[in-house]
């Protein structure tokens, strides 16, 4: 079974690796140099980063859980966990203890948390919290801490000595196709633009064309990897700048995401916005959250446009968060109709009035509104439905606490926007009145256009790629 994607899982871990600790090292040391090889990591003379030594452990040898988080079947925690790995890394060379579909770990445990989340109960008919389910969270440090209890449960390699939890998405690997070029492997080309459909494509049903077992399905990947450092190899040098770029901007989209068991390293990650985690600012909030249930891989099939409004009562202020989602897909191997539960994170305190757009039944019956707080944040959550070829807008609407816009206390209002792990290109549109005067500090009035602007409106067009973060002064 460890040949099955060693080769593919460890470019991924050494591409991941170097690559954080590249980008704090390189921050510490701005002048320093460094030579990257495959197999091991050699750094220049001003080696002397803390997270360096740590992350590759040049201390003391660290081990790895690695998740594959299929943002095509995106949930809560960046994606559906595909597979999983267990790498331990030892003066930076990897060595890969363990290799796996989450889907064999689950099949072989005889014991499971207990009580999984009630969407995933009746949506996907399981009374098991399986490993494969457990990032729940849209938090990632609180998604590990449950996956790493999912992966003691289900008595998981070396569950008692994991140092960390990195977890990333395909799009990663099609980033770095970007810069290597086509790779052909069992005769089958694969490119940036078609590598996660060919993929599972091949995985799921092209093995039976090539005469391979279902357990032997996957040894595809083997052979992509060898080819994808094989390419690499060519340009890995001159190429540096590159790799490194595309790392750094994975981790800012939030296409690669870390956590630390210790907390003082884990606290160096949030801080440097590696950790994925639901941010504490004050202010308004709103972090939209789909988790696909039961539908294939059709976040691949589906465009996202947020807009969120603001409008004064008199005496409160009125929220509307609206997804509109557009069904490109169809009914076939890939796609078909997405179920789905979403949620919006919102500030403590606020007080849902509606939800237009959700499902309101299913085969078990009515489906339920919930609400509920976690990480200091107010959540309220439905269940959504979209036939292929349909359009459909999910609005949640709802009074902000009298604190988020309290002009006898503060002449500013704060806004930030936050993105899910392992979404791509979604719209945000902001419409925002508080019945006053109004003056754009960030995005500034020169980045947003005077003429998209009144006295008392704040209209903004932008996207989600990356967490927003907006400042508007009242005037006196």
């Amino acid at each position: 079974m460890k040949k099955i994607k060693i080769l593919f899982f460890t470019i991924l871990l050494m591409i991941v690796v170097v690559g954080v600790s590249g980008y704090f090292w390189l921050q510490n040391n701005p002048t320093g140099q460094a030579l990257f090889h495959f197999g091991g990591l050699v750094v220049g003379a001003n080696d002397n980063s803390v997270i360096l030594k740590q992350a590759l452990g040049l201390s003391k040898p660290k081990t790895y859980l690695l998740l594959f988080l299929n943002n095509t079947e995106l949930r809560p925690g960046g994606g559906f966990i595909g597979a999983y790995a267990v790498v331990r890394i030892d003066k930076a060379k990897p060595e890969i203890l363990k290799i796996e579909g989450s889907e064999i770990l689950d099949k072989n445990a005889t014991a499971f948390l207990d009580n999984p989340p009630e969407p995933i109960q009746r949506s996907l008919a399981v009374d098991n919290w399986f490993f494969r389910d457990s990032n729940w969270s849209p938090d990632f440090a609180s998604s590990s801490e449950n996956v790493l209890r999912a992966y003691a449960k289900e008595n998981g390699l070396l569950s008692e000595n994991i140092d960390a939890v990195v977890g990333f998405t395909p799009t990663v690997l099609e980033e770095f196709l970007k810069i290597v070029g086509p790779i052909t492997a069992e005769g089958i080309e694969f490119n940036a633009q078609n590598f996660t459909e060919k993929l599972e494509y091949e995985v799921e049903y092209g093995y039976v064309d090539r005469g391979e077992e279902f357990v032997e399905r996957k040894n595809l990947l083997a052979d992509v990897a060898t080819a994808l450092i094989a390419k690499g190899r060519e340009n890995i040098l001159e190429g540096l700048s590159q790799y490194f770029a595309v790392v750094q901007r994975m981790i800012l989209e939030k296409q690669i995401v870390f956590y630390s068991v210790d907390s003082s390293y884990q606290s160096i990650l949030k801080s440097q916005n590696l950790s994925g985690q639901m941010t504490t600012s004050t202010g308004d909030y709103l972090f939209w959250v789909d988790a696909n249930l039961g539908s294939l891989k059709t976040d691949v099939a589906l465009t996202r446009d947020l807009t969120y409004k603001i409008v004064s009562t008199g005496t409160q202020y009125l929220a509307r968060a609206t997804m509109y989602y557009d069904h490109t897909g169809d009914y076939d191997w890939r796609t078909t109709r997405y179920l789905a539960y979403s949620r919006i994170f919102v500030p403590l305190g606020s007080r849902l009035i509606s939800i237009t757009g959700s499902d309101v039944e299913d085969a078990l019956g009515k489906l339920p509104t919930d609400e509920g707080v976690e990480n200091g944040r107010q959540w309220f959550g439905s269940y959504i439905k979209i036939i292929p070829g349909k359009s459909l807008a999910v609005t949640f609407e709802y009074l902000l606490p009298s604190d988020i816009i309290d002009f006898e206390k503060s002449k500013q209002y704060n806004l930030f926007v936050q993105k899910q792990i392992g979404t791509n290109q979604i719209g945000l549109n902001l419409n925002l009145n508080f019945g006053r005067n109004i003056r754009p500090v960030e995005p500034s009035t020169f980045e947003m256009g005077l003429d998209n602007n009144s006295n008392n409106d704040y209209n903004f067009k932008t996207d989600l790629v990356i967490d927003r973060a907006f400042v508007i002064e009242f005037d006196n």
